[in-house]
């Protein structure tokens, strides 16, 4: 079975890991984090960097340290990980939806300004699947209406928006580092901002609001959520072979467009839009809506063949966890629900090889040559 995804861990990993092990500091103490926060910050061009435990905790950080809560609204895609949608729900403010766009598969930021009103409070752009939100519509609603931007980056780890990095553009933006992404630490997360109150209100709410001159008495609950000195390790190692992962994804991807063009029955991957050419995290398709099958069943045929695949993410507005709170009753948005139950991605790991590539296209095509 071909995983849909196998990370590459081949640089220096191992060593610094050891360094770890040797000197003792294995938790969120010791130099690991301080030089992974650096290294991140200087390559996205932000002032602040706050490593954490996972990207939904990173999430759940921004919108506690934006102080958000029940009179306030979020406006968030309704394609996207459930993850950006609960960070939101447990600070009690309400979610607006918007939908996707066909052309991106991204947020449509042309619905963003209907969706505002005098309660909102912040956007959350969701960079998916290779390429960027557009962040200049966004951006310019923000200030319009002087509101927050927090920036889901989790998938765009080196993807640029008109040159400059994802994560650049947010008052307060995310970065996940889960092992499928440019950079892998098993888990892992990190937030960054340019704002020295919003930094040091994230720092302490990811190490339970100790207080400095008081270690164990709290003015306000937080979490432990701090990254381990073991996964900051892993961190910069991969931090120091980003640009040869961004070079492998592409060059993955570029060769999947190729493999499968014009195949029919396929919607392929965008391969660029006016901003961004596509940085291909993994490489999606969308079933064609003449094909008799969803891509549940499409990831069935292929699991029979030795091929791993994922769906895309399933709507917010239809999960069930919202509905039974009474949430998104009578909502529609209908490219998002296409893409939900029509959209799979195949193979996309950096370690993926060209014979497993080629395994995974055939097996592609197999399964529509039944239908078509």
């Amino acid at each position: 079975m071909i995983p849909v995804n196998e990370p590459l861990l081949d640089g220096n990993e191992k060593i610094y890991l050891n360094e770890c092990i040797e000197s003792g500091w294995i938790s969120s103490d010791g130099a690991f984090v301080e030089r992974f926060e650096r290294a991140m910050a200087n390559y996205v061009g932000r002032k602040h960097a706050i490593a954490v435990a996972n990207g939904s905790a990173a999430l759940d950080i921004a919108a506690a340290a934006l102080q958000l809560g029940p009179d306030d609204e979020v406006i968030i895609p309704t394609h996207t990980i459930i993850s950006c949608a609960s960070a939101i729900v447990r600070t009690g403010a309400r979610l607006r939806l918007v939908d996707s766009s066909p052309d991106t598969w991204n947020m449509d930021v042309t619905q963003i300004e209907a969706a505002i009103t005098s309660r909102t409070r912040a956007i959350m752009p969701v960079h998916t699947f290779g390429l960027p939100v557009d962040m200049a519509p966004v951006l310019a609603l923000a200030k319009k209406h002087g509101i927050a931007v927090i920036e889901d980056a989790a998938q765009a780890i080196g993807q640029t928006y008109d040159g400059r990095q994802c994560g650049s553009f947010g008052d307060i933006s995310c970065f996940s580092f889960y092992a499928n992404k440019h950079i892998a630490t098993g888990e892992g997360g990190m937030i960054l901002c340019d704002d020295d109150a919003l930094a040091a209100r994230a720092r302490s709410l990811r190490n339970l609001c100790f207080k400095p001159e008081r270690r164990f008495v709290h003015e306000e609950l937080g979490w432990n959520y701090r990254m381990s000195s073991l996964q900051a390790a892993v961190g910069l190692a991969q931090f120091e072979k980003l640009d040869a992962h961004i070079a492998r994804k592409r060059q993955l991807g570029q060769r999947y467009e190729t493999l499968l063009r014009g195949v029919r029955g396929l919607e392929l991957a965008p391969v660029a839009c006016p901003y961004a050419d596509n940085i291909y995290w993994v490489f999606g398709l969308i079933l064609d809506d003449s094909l008799p099958i969803d891509a549940d069943q499409a990831r069935s045929m292929l699991a029979d063949a030795g091929v791993s695949a994922r769906p895309f993410f399933w709507p917010m507005h239809e999960q069930p966890v919202f509905l039974k709170q009474g949430l998104f009753d009578g909502e529609h948005y209908p490219v998002a629900e296409r893409m939900s139950r029509r959209g799979l991605y195949l193979p996309s790991g950096l370690a993926l090889t060209e014979a497993q590539q080629d395994k995974a296209v055939a097996a592609v095509r197999n399964m529509l040559a039944t239908f078509l």
